[in-house]
């Protein structure tokens, strides 16, 4: 009952002002624990020692990781993956904490993504302390909620719905629940006004999976980043708290995705999560560029907004909000620790750094190893336990001008995330295993359970509306149906003003593309007919008089899609002084990749060349769930016997593509994981038709992916110029067209574009 208390002490503390119900249960829900900063608050006593084998060895799992696992009512959540090469499948464990034994497993592959090596599972689940469900986003982008019974509630493909990009360091980072939302971020290229890429926030109502907000607070993003938000309050708002791929430390309003403020760090991603320090005060630290150093890496003690800011935001915070800094502290992605008045950070040099939390300065530092990558300390029971990546963890005392090592074990793999503690237990994932340590001959302890109760509706007045969801895509025929929250001053939940509410098509002022969705509505049923015409835009909604334009969706490519882009106006031009226009508005991320333009007789789309950001592109035109189609086009590239490009169509999660340079048409899903081709004596400045297909065997995972290649003009062959079997196929996958012109030299060109149901 001791724990039990506790936790629940602590889980009041955690809601802070304003929050009728504590948002925090027994367990390490999240990868940071309960007040996710690393430290765990429970007195439970735990080991000096962690060797394998040892006195103070339980069981291991062998499960390759890289991040933290979770632990909730005696279950242990872990993220790992299984495989080397073309056998690599992520994996979400639940295993029994006492034993180690497996209760149940879901495993999913990667698609289409550009993780190289055997960079996965670098991130962590986490338990919502209210349903007890568990939220994982993939390596790839795929977020998916189950029970605790392991059944799927609903997922969402990041990359085929919002344009979400992957990068082959295969950074994704952990999910968090608040409230009523489960919310993730990553570098996205969707469509209008976030067509062009950055560092976004989404999201999702944690027991439905629909998109609620979605929020971009920074600006043009340098690389990827796979920080966790970390949550407060600023006033009587709930704020969470985040580094970014533009190298900003932000703040966004955690139930109506707002941007508050945000101050520039660093001159590339910030990794590391940041640490709260009271109300007003912030730790954040980096390893990169420095915005007004040559030297890179900062730790530095921010002084941050206790009130919500009225105007224009974001707020953009200045030097002045620095109460210090320190220069000695270079850290990737390590995230630092804060215990009383002193703040623990690893190095990329492999040392442990403590600073005085006061005035920032250097107190000691520990060479614990030769490198550090992504793994952070924790501490619990007076610890401090700190992996490395060469494959150590090391457990010591801070002796007050020193370190006091208690033990360095040998891990026997790279140590690339964080301890977790849960009763008597610390976990440590390694490259090959997930183990279990106690202290010798005590049976684990299980804190008991806690229940923790749903956040009540608000009785306040409503000020302002909130429309779920936000974002859809429909295909033709289909419809959707909205709720419309009435929020009060706090964002909190009122009541569903849907019935009431008034819908009505909306195009923004600043709209550069004036576009609407070709739909009827009804009262809160928006609805399409199955001649609808591929079209996006924006929504108004109205209630009393209270107004929200924050909807918007996309009539998207489905079954009997055909295009041959003569109705895509012109009246631009490009660097070449060519009369062009922009790719259908629906398809995500195109507009500021693709132009329309005139060639050979007719109007065809051809990837841009004005930025090498953009020489690859992949762009999805159709929803996630589609399966069993053929998609086929018209397809050429530039160049000449020296220099060609490669273009290609995405069927069901594999990329099917004409390589000019290779003569070859190949098949992918990853380069690392699956690459088959065959020769194909591509010409250059020579139209092709492509014809993709798809099939599923009627019984078990296994199927085909099937591919026609031939002169644009001739006879179709009778036999696929290439046939590839998957004993494990992809079930289902949104078309795309997908661009590659090295250094940005050579165009390709796409026309006659159709999508139709397998026969």
């Amino acid at each position: 009952m001791r724990i039990a208390a506790r936790f629940a002490c602590l889980a009041v503390l955690l809601a802070g002002p304003g929050h009728d119900q504590a948002l925090a249960a027994s367990g390490w829900l999240n990868w940071r624990g309960p007040n996710q900063n690393g430290v765990s608050p429970a007195k439970d006593k735990l080991p000096d020692t962690l060797e394998l084998g040892g006195p103070n060895y339980r069981w291991s799992y062998k499960v390759r990781g890289a991040g933290a696992p979770v632990i909730a009512d005696g279950r242990v959540y872990a993220f790992g993956f299984y495989g080397e090469t073309t056998d690599v499948e992520e994996t979400l464990l639940c295993l029994d904490a006492r034993t180690g034994a497996k209760i149940w497993e879901h495993r999913f592959r990667d698609y289409l993504s550009d993780t190289t090596y055997n960079r996965y599972a670098i991130g962590a689940p986490v338990v919502d302390a209210e349903t007890g469900n568990i939220y994982l986003e993939s390596t790839f982008g795929h977020v998916f909620a189950w029970n605790r019974d392991g059944k799927l509630l609903w997922q969402h493909s990041m990359m085929e719905e919002f344009g979400r990009l992957t990068f082959p360091n295969g950074r994704t980072g952990g999910l968090v629940v608040e409230g009523n939302l489960v919310i993730t971020d990553g570098i996205t290229a969707n469509w209008g006004a976030d067509g062009p890429a950055r560092n976004r926030f989404y999201a999702f109502d944690k027991r439905t999976g629909e998109i609620c907000w979605f929020s971009t607070p920074g600006i043009e993003p340098i690389d990827s980043t796979f920080a966790t938000p970390v949550y407060g309050n600023i006033g009587n708002q709930r704020a969470f708290y985040q580094g970014t791929g533009c190298g900003h430390v932000v703040s966004i309003n955690a139930r109506t995705g707002e941007p508050i403020w945000r101050f520039r760090l660093s001159g590339a991603g910030v990794n590391a999560d940041v640490v709260l320090v009271g109300p007003d005060k912030m730790i954040a630290v980096h390893g990169k560029e420095n915005m007004d150093a040559t030297h890179h890496g900062r730790m530095v003690l921010l002084k941050i907004p206790t009130e919500y800011p009225a105007g224009p935001k974001p707020v953009v915070l200045g030097k002045e909000a620095e109460l210090w800094r320190n220069d000695d502290i270079v850290a990737f992605s390590s995230s630092p620790i804060v215990v009383g008045q002193r703040v623990y950070s690893t190095v990329a040099t492999g040392s442990l750094v403590c600073v005085d939390l006061e005035t920032g300065k250097t107190v000691w530092s520990e060479k614990l190893g030769p490198d550090q990558l992504h793994a952070s300390p924790a501490y619990a029971d007076g610890k401090l336990y700190v992996p490395l990546h060469p494959g150590t963890v090391t457990v010591l005392k801070d002796a007050g001008d020193k370190a006091q090592i208690l033990s360095v074990n040998q891990m026997g793999a790279p140590c690339l995330g964080a301890p977790s503690f849960y009763g008597d237990s610390v976990f440590i994932f390694t490259k090959e295993g997930l183990h279990c340590f106690g202290v010798k001959s005590t049976p684990p302890a299980i804190p008991p359970a806690a229940t923790v109760a749903a956040e009540a509706l608000s009785t306040a007045p409503i000020t302002q509306l909130q429309v779920v969801p936000a974002e859809f895509a429909l295909a033709p025929g289909e419809s959707q149906t909205f709720t419309v929250w009435g929020l009060d001053a706090t964002g909190r939940r009122v009541k569903n003003v849907a019935a009431e509410a008034k819908f009505e098509k909306f195009i923004p002022p600043t709209a550069l593309v004036k576009s609407e969705v070709d739909c009827t509505i009804e009262g809160n049923v928006l609805k399409t007919t199955s001649a609808a015409k591929l079209s996006a835009g924006a929504f108004k909604i109205t209630w009393n008089n209270l107004a929200t334009t924050a909807c918007r969706g996309r009539v998207v490519a489905s079954y009997g899609f055909k295009e041959d882009f003569e109705k895509l106006p012109l009246g631009q031009k490009n660097e070449f002084k060519e009369d062009v226009g922009f790719p259908p508005l629906p398809w995500l991320g195109a507009r500021v990749k693709w132009h329309a333009l005139d060639k050979d007789g007719s109007r065809v789309l051809a990837n841009r060349l004005d930025t090498i950001l953009f020489q690859r592109t992949m762009n999805f035109i159709g929803k996630a769930g589609m399966k069993n189609y053929t998609i086929e086009a018209d397809v050429m590239t530039d160049g000449n016997r020296r220099i060609m490009s490669t273009v290609g169509l995405v069927n069901q999660r594999y990329l099917i593509a004409m390589t000019g340079n290779s003569r070859i048409l190949e098949i992918t899903s990853n380069h690392e994981r699956l690459k088959e081709s065959v020769p194909f004596d591509v010409q250059a400045n020579t139209w092709y038709h492509l014809k993709t297909r798809v099939d599923a065997d009627k019984s078990g995972p296994g199927g085909f992916v099937r591919a026609k290649l031939w002169i644009k003009g001739q006879p179709e062959p009778n036999k696929w110029t290439i046939e590839l079997r998957q004993e494990k196929l992809h079930q289902e996958g949104a078309p795309a067209v997908f661009a590659f012109s090295p250094q940005s030299q050579k165009r390709v060109f796409i026309d006659n574009l159709s999508i139709s149901a397998n026969e």
